[in-house]
């Protein structure tokens, strides 16, 4: 036995088998990315591979009674999804994957379609914590959801296939930038420049004032039944356009929207529907406002958790009482699926490279996150951190451990320490990746694969 640490690359730790396996899942995982880009697309893409795998609604499985080996999904107001593999006690703790649905977005303003200088625009908020800047220049597609005045329900989803158009951010052009360029990079553009480009044409308008707008809310009337009043109770967004792709000669990375935290949430889903072991509760966890600091009802900070398992409970016993939910959460043992930040050899000046992530060298354990001195971290004890160091070693699962850059460089959270709360035995355990909250993402399909092959291990034990 080996008294140093060894850690290798997931790429010269597999065989051929191996190989090929990784290059399988990152096409079903490429799947997901393109056909859920933001929460409610991914809410619609999991219940409907949970019903294919045999999961009810609760509703349905309260109705019947619920039992021991019951597939049960729950969904919370199309933004977050519970999924349950009921085992024989609830009481004697869960075995929980919670992962988050939503990802940094440029969400449309309230009031926001107006006319200026030939143009037409949308104005934006952004949503999480970006970098202004890339964002000009990226084709974007419009994605979400209205009830219109007409009482019609909309799902909006423009700009991603080819016929389509895209939406766009103008820059400054480089021969004009010479005082923009000595700004600091915050200050490159400011929130309210983020306006959208989405038309110009202004023929066949009878109207002198404003026709390009009022030519676009004749399309939206006559192909969606949207006014201009629908803003004002809509949820849209504005995502970088274009379907996930391969980079690289060797096809062994993804470039796409998103992986924050598609990555995590897609190896959730396959990983609970690949469980053998049903003696104790399995539980997937897929929400909501986790990139604004998990505030609102379909956060990991509200109840509906919780309101479930209460009601499973309920259903299961005849003895109910809150202490029996508190007992569920307290013997309970879970993994906050979250990404973190893999070392970038060209910002190498960000991260401690002893305890940093590698790409290619599997899933990542972050024992805390938070900021400097662990602030507002989430810190997982020895005992739980060798519990699943075991567990990740008796399955072939390869990883490594990182922390989220230098100490007093900045840092990061999840919703592990929501869970934390309950009494939960949690840790932060996830895909390492390049580029997060940019636009465009970057992960290792070796990474991606070996996250699902750890969730897994975690869900048998």
């Amino acid at each position: 036995m080996s008294l140093e640490l060894d850690r290798k690359s997931v790429w010269k730790s597999v065989d051929d088998n191996g190989y090929r396996e990784i290059m399988a899942y990152g096409e079903r995982y490429k799947n997901f990315l393109n056909a859920a880009k933001n929460e409610r697309e991914s809410v619609d893409f999991i219940v409907e591979q949970a019903k294919k795998n045999g999961f009810i609604s609760l509703s349905e499985a309260l109705e019947n009674g619920v039992k021991k080996g019951d597939k049960i999904y729950h969904n919370e107001k199309n933004k977050s999804v519970v999924l349950f593999v009921i085992g024989d006690d609830l009481t004697e703790g869960m075995t929980i994957l919670g992962s988050h649905i939503d990802s940094p977005r440029l969400d449309i303003k309230q009031n926001p379609l107006y006319q200026d200088s030939e143009l037409a625009y949308l104005k934006t908020h952004y949503y999480g914590g970006i970098k202004k800047y890339p964002w000009l220049t990226t084709p974007l597609a419009l994605h979400g959801y209205v009830k219109t005045k007409s009482g019609r329900e909309v799902s909006l989803n423009i700009g991603e296939d080819e016929s389509e158009p895209v939406f766009y951010i103008n820059d400054l052009l480089a021969h004009f930038s010479r005082e923009q360029v000595k700004k600091p990079a915050s200050e490159f553009i400011s929130a309210e420049q983020l306006n959208i480009v989405v038309g110009h044409s202004s023929f066949g308008a009878d109207d002198e004032k404003n026709p390009i707008k009022t030519l676009i809310l004749k399309y939206l009337d006559e192909k969606y039944s949207i006014v201009e009043e629908d803003f004002a109770v809509a949820e849209f967004h504005a995502v970088p356009a274009g379907k996930a792709r391969d980079v690289g000669f060797d096809k062994s990375l993804i470039a796409a929207y998103g992986h924050d935290d598609s990555v995590c949430a897609y190896a959730c889903l396959e990983a609970i529907f690949d469980v053998k072991n049903t003696d104790r509760t399995i539980v997937g966890l897929f929400v909501d406002k986790e990139e604004i600091g998990s505030v609102g009802n379909t956060s990991m900070s509200a109840k509906f958790f919780e309101n479930v398992v209460a009601e499973i409970i309920n259903s299961m016993r005849d003895d109910y009482s809150d202490l029996l939910v508190r007992r569920a959460f307290s013997k309970s043992k879970a993994l906050s699926a979250d990404v973190t930040a893999a070392l970038d050899p060209d910002f190498r000046e960000v991260s401690d490279d002893k305890n940093a992530a590698i790409l290619g060298y599997g899933i990542t354990i972050n024992k805390y996150t938070g900021a400097g001195g662990k602030f507002m971290a989430s810190d997982a004890n020895a005992e739980f951190l060798a519990e699943v160091r075991d567990v990740f070693n008796k399955n072939g699962v390869l990883w490594q451990t990182a922390v989220m850059g230098k100490t007093d460089m900045g840092g990061g959270g999840t919703i592990a320490y929501i869970l934390a709360e309950h009494g939960v035995e949690i840790l932060d355990c996830g895909t390492a990746m390049l580029s997060m909250h940019s636009p465009i993402e970057l992960v290792s399909k070796a990474d991606a694969y070996m996250t699902f092959k750890g969730y897994r291990a975690f869900l048998n034990i």
